[in-house]
């Protein structure tokens, strides 16, 4: 693998973690809009809202992290991409703001009629975000996207066919995943009634879903024939039987009530979708453009590179503690009460265990990033800098523990120190 194309990969990645926990968020939206009337439908549209209503914002990091790291690595084909697919990229925004004000509104509604409007807000948002999304996927997917400020038509280019079908999958799949993840949530709710109907919408999105998908060929067999063919005839087959397995596997696992082994794999039939159409893809970025091409200079790609490898080294943890704690249950919605807000030494003293450690992680990877990869004798300079501050740090974050092992090996020394 070429350095040009490591952050693509970190791009990836991002993209997967966003289908799959923004798609399932969506998904919740969709789920409140069609949940039936009646006190069985407040139920399914507050155990909607529960479910998600710790992680929703956290989940857009991943949308953030995308779109950062296309900017910086790949400007020219970030810039196509912008100015091109600008409207469906603005209806995107919109939904995602309108959903983070529906989140500040509930709250503070005083009753069952605002409350209703602000969920139906809120879920026609949740359906018209990812279908905008995803016809930006299908725009890309179908070439339609040259390369240059606004050299695409500004509405042929998202509103074709293959968009059209990529924007009704990405529908489909964040209502498939949510079933599966909130079947999940209400047997840890221990509510047989819940879990019944949503493993029943679950089963009745999955076949949608792969019906969806099987009809979807015969869509880009006419409208985008090259992908079709990368799809069919490339190393991209691989990934589109292990999503079909993947995605039985799943249905199977769901009419058995399996839920929890069912979100993995989910998880991973998404996942093999958006390793497909990248495999489908490369090396072509964008019509008229290679992946090569499109990389920003070299020491910008190291920067990258260093960059996102130092971060991941925050943020894996701490998202991985947020979702233990949900799935532990240990975030309950009831408070009422806010409480005060800590002062800054508070926040400092509770995040301090294990933070040297951390902080020499991150300077181990940058150093090593900036002096294997980099070129430039400045980069060699923070390199060295940082291998220095990953001793310095590495060193006292272990001294704690090297002093508790002298004192349990000499229990008596102090003793005998104090006699003498």
């Amino acid at each position: 693998m070429h350095l040009y194309e490591l952050p693509l990969v970190f791009v990836l990645i991002g993209l997967v973690f966003y289908v799959v926990l923004a798609g399932a968020d969506f998904g919740a939206g969709f789920w409140q809009l069609f949940a039936g009337r009646g006190d069985a439908g407040v139920r399914v549209r507050e155990h909607a809202h529960e479910s998600i209503s710790p992680v929703w914002e956290a989940n857009h990091v991943w949308l953030i992290f995308v779109l950062t790291v296309s900017w910086t690595a790949y400007p020219r084909a970030f810039g196509a991409i912008a100015s091109t697919l600008s409207v469906p990229l603005f209806i995107a925004a919109i939904g995602i703001i309108l959903r983070g004000a529906a989140y500040a509104l509930r709250a503070g509604s005083s009753s069952a009629r605002e409350r209703r409007s602000i969920d139906t807000v809120f879920a026609l948002s949740s359906i018209l975000t990812p279908f905008a999304l995803g016809t930006i996927v299908g725009g890309i997917a179908s070439r339609r996207v040259p390369v240059g400020n606004a050299a695409g038509h500004l509405f042929s280019s998202w509103l074709n066919p293959t968009s059209i079908l990529v924007g009704v999958l990405a529908v489909a799949s964040s209502a498939y995943l949510a079933a599966v993840f909130l079947a999940a949530d209400a047997v840890r709710a221990d509510d047989a009634d819940l879990q019944a109907r949503f493993r029943a919408r679950a089963l009745a999105a999955g076949l949608l879903t792969g019906a969806l998908s099987l009809a979807g060929l015969a869509v880009l067999h006419s409208d985008a024939h090259p992908l079709y063919q990368r799809l069919l005839h490339s190393d991209a087959v691989g990934a589109m039987v292990v999503s079909a397995l993947a995605g039985l596997a799943t249905l199977e696992l769901v009419r058995r009530a399996r839920f929890e082994t069912a979100r993995y794999t989910a998880a991973i039939a998404v996942t093999a979708i958006v390793a497909g159409w990248a495999l489908a893809q490369n090396p072509i970025l964008l019509r008229g453009l290679t992946v090569r091409q499109a990389a920003a200079p070299h020491d910008t790609l190291v920067l990258v590179v260093v960059a996102v490898l130092a971060g991941a080294v925050i943020l894996f943890p701490s998202l991985a503690l947020l979702f233990r704690l949900v799935l532990a249950g240990r975030l309950g919605h009831a408070q009422t009460v806010r409480a005060p807000a800590a002062p800054l030494g508070a926040l400092l003293s509770a995040s301090a265990p294990g933070l040297l450690a951390r902080v020499a992680g991150a300077c181990l990877l940058a150093g090593f990033g900036f002096l294997t990869l980099a070129e430039a004798g400045w980069a060699h300079a923070i390199g060295v800098l940082a291998l220095l501050a990953f001793i310095v740090c590495g060193f006292l974050a272990d001294v704690p523990s090297l002093l508790s092992e002298m004192g349990r090996e000499d229990p008596g020394g102090e003793a005998r120190r104090s006699v003498q």
